[in-house]
């Protein structure tokens, strides 16, 4: 009997004292890890470069690189400059503040990057939600997008969590596949291009993660007294994670360090709930089929505990359907009485109004539906004046009294939106002009 008490409170509890989390470590990386592990796949994409079979984008010198700790022992290289954004379709459709707020801090910090203007979306919702297309048709798209950052030598940095869970199983897909491979190239030579695989899949989050400390040295205003609880994204961690940051100061290493990390360094206060592994409730198929179950699995599987177990001021996440999800489910359980009203930013517009970002210009707090004015009144952001500034900004569009205010000005990389290194030129039709792919 205690025995099974016991496997039970490892099942419900699983940051309790007693889990041995080696074991679950490993069946972490048994239940969704490649058949191969990710070290396979790496030997096998260089094997694949020094044939010609495939051009592989390598992270230079000039992209300022960081080595991170991982989950298996190998070091995952962030590229910190020179950055290809890589954009999500929900994000800019539904919280346009994330986008803006990764800009905004690059711009900050003085980043190097592309707002890529002919991007595709990666279609990973099509895949994931109905099960359309096929392999040969996502290695394509993927391609495709690795092409053009890879043109333009800009390194991609892919901002929703659906991509990059996406894109790396699309990696190891198209590097132990053959078969892929083969029907793939035709298609790309036929628009002049080939089959390019950068050598790191990166997501936003990890990038922020590695330069939290740096962007915290700007921060504004002091957020001691914040209880921060954190949603890790399935498909940041969960769908390939073998190379997923971990770091020993965040949650002793047991969790993933991106976007605990980052909440960490700006100074909030983490704090746990037993269902920290659960998913948001999105699901993909079940937010367009099961719509209120995705509803109450938000509220009562995530919201709930982290207020009452948490106690938290605010939910940080790092992907665009768990913010949606975490954020907008909110108002059904008010409907029902279980007002909560638990904020909930991505880790980009967290770390950007800590660092003084506009709330309304740049993180837009205004297009969520639970409050965040509370939290922002906490750490000492004048709502009220930046409220009123906003307003008056949007009646002075309105009346032609005020001009657009941009991140970057426009056009201002229109020389790489119309380029072709030299390095490419050999698929152009000068094949003696191999390019220098040197790791």
């Amino acid at each position: 009997m205690d025995k099974k008490m016991e496997e039970e409170l490892k099942e419900a509890f699983p940051m309790a004292d007693n889990v041995d989390w080696n074991e679950v470590y490993q069946r972490i990386i048994y239940r969704y890890s490649t058949p191969h592990g990710l070290q396979h796949v790496k030997e096998e994409l260089y094997k694949l470069e020094d044939k010609g079979e495939i051009i592989v984008h390598h992270i230079k010198p000039y992209n300022n690189p960081v080595k991170m700790q991982t989950l298996n022992g190998t070091p995952k290289v962030i590229p910190t400059t020179k950055l290809w954004q890589h954009k999500s379709c929900g994000q800019c459709g539904h919280i346009p503040g994330y986008p803006t707020s990764v800009f905004w801090m690059m711009n900050k910090m003085e980043i190097d990057y592309m707002d890529e203007p002919h991007q595709t979306s990666c279609t990973g919702w099509n895949y994931h939600a109905s099960g359309a297309s096929n392999p040969v048709a996502l290695a394509g798209v993927y391609v495709r997008n690795m092409w053009r950052a890879y043109e333009i030598d800009y390194f991609p940095l892919i901002h929703c969590g659906t991509s990059f869970g996406h894109y790396k199983e699309i990696r190891n897909m198209l590097v132990l596949h053959k078969e892929i491979r083969d029907k793939l190239r035709p298609i790309m030579r036929k628009m002049d291009m080939d089959i390019v695989i950068p050598e790191e899949v990166v997501h936003y989050s990890e990038w922020l993660y590695t330069m939290s400390k740096k962007a915290a040295q700007q921060k504004k205003y002091d957020l001691s007294g914040i209880r921060a609880a954190v949603h890790t994204p399935c498909h940041v961690y969960k769908l390939v994670p073998e190379d997923t940051i971990y770091d020993p100061e965040v949650f002793q290493g047991r969790r993933p360090a991106a976007p605990s990390g980052t909440a960490q360094n700006f100074g909030a206060k983490l704090v746990d709930y037993s269902t920290w592994w659960d998913c948001c409730g999105f699901g993909f198929r079940h937010i367009l089929t099961e719509r209120e179950f995705s509803r109450s699995f938000a509220l009562f599987k995530k919201v709930i505990p982290a207020v009452e177990e948490g106690k938290a001021d605010i939910f940080v996440t790092s992907d665009t359907g768990c913010v949606t999800t975490l954020d907008k489910s909110q108002w059904a359980g008010k409907a029902h009485g279980f007002n909560y009203n638990l904020p909930v930013l991505a880790d980009a517009q967290f770390a950007a109004i800590a660092m003084g970002a506009d709330p309304y210009t740049i993180a837009q707090v205004h297009w969520h539906a639970t409050d965040v004015e509370g939290f922002m009144r906490k750490i000492g952001v004048n709502v009220d004046d930046y409220k009123e500034k906003f307003i008056q900004y949007l009646a002075d569009l309105r009346e032609g009294k005020a001009e657009p205010e941009y991140l970057y000005k426009p056009h201002r990389k229109i020389d790489f939106y119309l380029s072709v290194p030299e390095r490419v030129k050999w698929y152009k039709g000068d094949k003696a002009q191999v390019p220098n792919t040197s790791k």
